[in-house]
């Protein structure tokens, strides 16, 4: 299995990727505390991303690649992570900046254990 950093359990990071189509607009409806969910590339993907998505599926944009590089391969492999806005700025802020979210990461519990 790919390894999360040894001292990456829950982290906080900005999402990229916000201005383009429609995303801002999703941007502007998110409030902090709202639930995310996060999704990897395929496995083919030469350049692994973990997209950020709103809840009902609107994309959001990207975790930063640097993050997506060993976030995507472990999520592939079993990692399951929770996603949470933590911060929105107003349209004044950069834009890969203006979307904080914290992510926590656990491995996922063999078949017949519960999560937690």
């Amino acid at each position: 299995m790919a390894v999360v950093p040894l001292h990456v359990d829950e982290f906080r990071t900005p999402v990229h990727g916000t201005v383009f189509g429609e995303r801002t607009q999703v941007v502007h409806r998110l409030r902090a505390g709202d639930q995310l969910i996060l999704g990897p590339d395929p496995p083919c993907a030469e350049v692994p991303a973990v997209w950020v998505h709103a809840r009902g599926g609107d994309v959001i944009g990207h975790v930063p690649l640097q993050i997506a590089a060993w976030l995507a391969p472990w999520m592939l492999e079993g990692g399951r992570c929770q996603a949470r806005v933590e911060k929105v700025g107003s349209d004044d802020i950069e834009s890969w900046r203006r979307l904080v979210i914290r992510i926590v990461c656990r491995v996922a519990q063999p078949s017949g254990l519960p999560d937690d």
